[in-house]
């Protein structure tokens, strides 16, 4: 089996890209955790895991952004796909289950890292999921999210993979029934954005909420809502990376209706009316910006 090639695996998980379409900081704990209300969807693009039985456990690695992933789990920048591992294989060991052996992991690794589109949080999930699935373990969904969430903050939301209202630091998870797919085009300009940097850079930690109408609205209605929300860490991440700004000027004069940063940064997000424009917009970008990480994308609807 190639280490470089996914396809050898007879069982592959996707990561898909998350995306914050907004995120409002409203307040901060006496622990130094900011409370978040963050409207969130994903793409129909990102990363793989692929995982298979093995005589001991491996991880390899491939894709356009391989060589900048850490490979050590207790390394500066720590490897999620090894801690999702090591984190769901001690939860089944001290329940007595002989299942969680030896695991080869490949993750193929597309999206940006540190880009504020949750790869390595969507990685984690995936590795959740698959190896639940390859050790034929069950756990409580609970436990699962107690899990995750130890992890990273984003890694709960990406193990549900649907479009979602989060609150707190990411623990208090509403689905958004009826949300639509969206058709978007991402760019990063290839940039590294701290997040705490940027938390550190927003001066104002107490912003009003995020409000969404109780009744079910239309495709129409929700870019509406969507105009009237905020990212609330674009400011600061635009005063340590004023690209960002360009980013988002770019993605405006290519025809998207409405262009926004994801999470902490630097990718933004570009909304538009049909799949043809926006695919249409990627590859304009693509040729007029080589340098930078352009992708268009479709993401994941909700059902009613």
């Amino acid at each position: 089996m190639s280490e470089g090639a996914i396809a050898g695996f007879a069982l592959t998980r996707a990561a898909p890209a998350k995306i914050n379409l907004a995120l409002h900081v409203v307040g901060q704990r006496a622990d130094g955790h900011h409370l978040l209300e963050s409207l969130v969807t994903f793409a129909d693009r990102g990363d793989r895991i692929g995982l298979a039985p093995a005589a001991e456990d491996r991880f390899t690695v491939s894709g356009p952004f391989a060589a900048e992933l850490p490979r050590d789990a207790d390394a500066q920048g720590s490897n999620l796909v090894l801690k999702a591992r090591d984190s769901l294989r001690a939860e089944l060991q001290s329940r007595g289950l002989a299942t969680a052996g030896p695991v080869h992991l490949h993750l193929e690794k597309n999206l940006p890292l540190a880009s504020g589109i949750g790869g390595g949080s969507a990685d984690a999930a995936a590795t959740l999921h698959g190896l639940l699935e390859l050790w034929g373990a069950t756990i409580e969904a609970e436990r699962l999210d107690a899990i995750a969430l130890k992890l990273g903050a984003d890694v709960p939301m990406c193990l549900r993979g649907r479009p979602l209202l989060a609150r707190g630091i990411g623990e208090e998870i509403t689905a958004l029934r009826g949300f639509p797919a969206l058709s978007m085009v991402l760019v990063n300009p290839l940039v590294a954005v701290s997040t705490p940097v940027v938390f550190r850079t927003l001066i104002d930690k107490t912003n009003p909420p995020l409000e969404l109408p109780p009744v079910p609205l239309t495709q129409g209605d929700w870019f509406h809502v969507l105009t009237t929300l905020r990212n609330d860490l674009q400011p600061p991440a635009e005063t340590l990376q004023p690209v960002i700004a360009t980013v988002r000027q770019t993605l405006a004069q290519a025809g998207a209706v409405l262009v926004r940063m994801s999470g902490s940064g630097a990718t933004c997000f570009g909304l538009f009316a049909n799949d043809d424009l926006a695919l249409e917009a990627a590859n304009r970008l693509s040729v007029a910006r080589p340098e930078w990480y352009v992708l268009g994308c479709r993401t994941t609807g909700a059902g009613a």
